[in-house]
């Protein structure tokens, strides 16, 4: 047999290069099941060295545990028959519990059958993980929240959501203020009354005015009839005024009217209206500061914060940002149909290290444009919007340095290690990447240097 030309060489160099750049797990096995090739995505996941997986079996290299629990996919390779979406439980080197993913496909078919095998594999452990997450506790109507912040609010609308005591939701834009609204609403004795929602930044103080109290025929050009407001609309239910500081003076008056009496006036009228509704109010701007200003109302300041809601901004909450990322991935897959899964690892680590300015909204944005780009399996990098795909990565205080990659001569004292760990929320095939090493050989230094992941 002739020696392998140049041309042949660079071919399979860089079909080598490609598969090590996917994020699945990709082992070629013959049709007695030894290892014909591996990428560097397997050798991570499965923590070990290509050289030395070249050397193993199928059996060998997954396990004999694993391949007796497996049957699906054992089967499959010894068959050289399709299979998808297999999932099946396996033990790490370093003694990890993970789920893996499969597929097989036949590596060719010739006129004896199958030569070989394919078997695709990814780490689903945090995405299954994240889903019975959000079954859990971590879920308060349409909020999603772990982080302290948020599972003291969750507890705070449990508690307020029985009484019609008028509360004020504070809170950036883009936080989620009108979804603490409805869920307390939702869990309210009115649930079964209307929800309105008013934006009082939207309109000018004359509509406004007659949006929120409605009028009588005549009492303005265009008054064609009697108009009911929202006021009246919300009967035996809730009215949600956003964006409350932004309530002209004239309106103050009468908003503090209807907190103190429970009664209002159609604009041009002078019949006084009964109405029977719980206030919820909400704002990104700094009320008290505008009350020192005397830009609104001490007296209705008071009136509307009976109780405060402080919504905290996502930065305040990166816990969250996995657990907002898949309650989102699964929206837009029941909306669409598309079968996505989550963000991989990759995705993720670039959600987390972003710092998200326009909160939970913008969240929520970015994972229906990686709807747009993505059509099936999980979200990669290359699906996310580019303000989010482009930025510079985030290492902590201890590695600020951009201009050259990191080596694992740079972590030679634990608390070097540790603070990297640390940084990527002890994500170790993202810090081995960045120390340019296997995960097996990161794992034998976090043994070494005895680091525990906390927790």
């Amino acid at each position: 047999m002739s020696a392998p030309s140049e041309e042949m060489l660079l071919s399979r160099e860089a079909l080598e290069a490609i598969l090590d750049s996917l994020a699945e797990g990709i082992v070629t096995l013959d049709w007695s099941g030894r290892v014909l090739s591996v990428n560097r995505a397997a050798c991570e996941i499965l923590e070990v060295e290509k050289d030395e997986a070249l050397h193993h079996t199928c059996r060998s290299l997954f396990g004999e545990k694993f391949c007796a629990a497996a049957h699906e996919v054992r089967n499959a390779v010894q068959a050289g028959q399709p299979v998808e979406n297999i999932l099946s439980k396996f033990q790490t080197r370093s003694g990890d519990d993970r789920i893996l993913t499969f597929r097989t496909n036949p590596l060719q078919t010739g006129p004896d059958g199958p030569a070989g095998n394919v078997v695709v594999f990814r780490d689903t452990t945090e995405l299954l993980r994240l889903k019975a997450d959000l079954t859990r506790q971590y879920q308060l109507h349409n909020l999603v929240g772990k982080s302290k912040p948020m599972q003291e609010i969750f507890r705070l609308i449990e508690e307020v959501a029985d009484s019609d005591a008028t509360v004020l939701i504070e809170g950036e834009s883009g936080t989620g203020k009108e979804l603490v609204a409805r869920a307390i609403h939702h869990l309210s004795p009115r649930t079964n009354g209307p929800f309105v929602a008013v934006d009082c930044s939207s309109l000018a103080e004359g509509v406004l005015e007659s949006e929120l109290f409605g009028h009588v025929k005549g009492a303005f050009t265009g008054a064609m009839r009697d108009k009911q407001g929202r006021f009246e609309a919300a009967s035996r239910g809730t009215i949600f005024l956003d964006e409350i500081g932004d309530l002209a003076p004239a309106i103050q008056v009468k908003l503090l009217r209807v907190l103190q009496e429970r009664v209002i006036q159609r604009v041009g009228g002078d019949q006084t209206i009964p109405v029977d509704i719980r206030v919820i109010a909400a704002t990104h701007r700094p009320l008290a500061e505008m009350v020192g200003s005397g830009d609104f109302r001490q007296d209705l300041y008071y009136r509307l914060r009976v109780v405060p809601i402080r919504l905290p901004a996502l930065r305040e909450r990166r816990d969250d940002l996995p657990l907002l990322a898949q309650h989102f991935v699964d929206l837009f897959a029941e909306q669409t149909g598309r079968a996505i899964e989550g963000a991989g690892q990759e995705a993720m680590a670039l959600i987390l290290d972003y710092p998200w300015p326009g909160n939970v909204r913008e969240l929520e944005n970015a994972i229906e444009y990686a709807f747009v780009k993505a059509r099936s399996g999980q979200i990669g990098p290359e699906h996310l919007p580019p303000e989010i795909r482009d930025q510079a990565g985030l290492l902590g205080p201890a590695f600020h340095r951009t201009d050259q990659a990191l080596s694992v001569a740079d972590v030679t004292s634990p608390e070097q290690l540790r603070g990297l760990l640390e940084a990527n929320r002890w994500n170790v095939a993202k810090t081995a990447r960045q120390l340019g090493v296997s995960r097996t050989t990161l794992y034998k230094r976090i043994h070494t240097l005895r680091l525990g992941r906390p927790g």
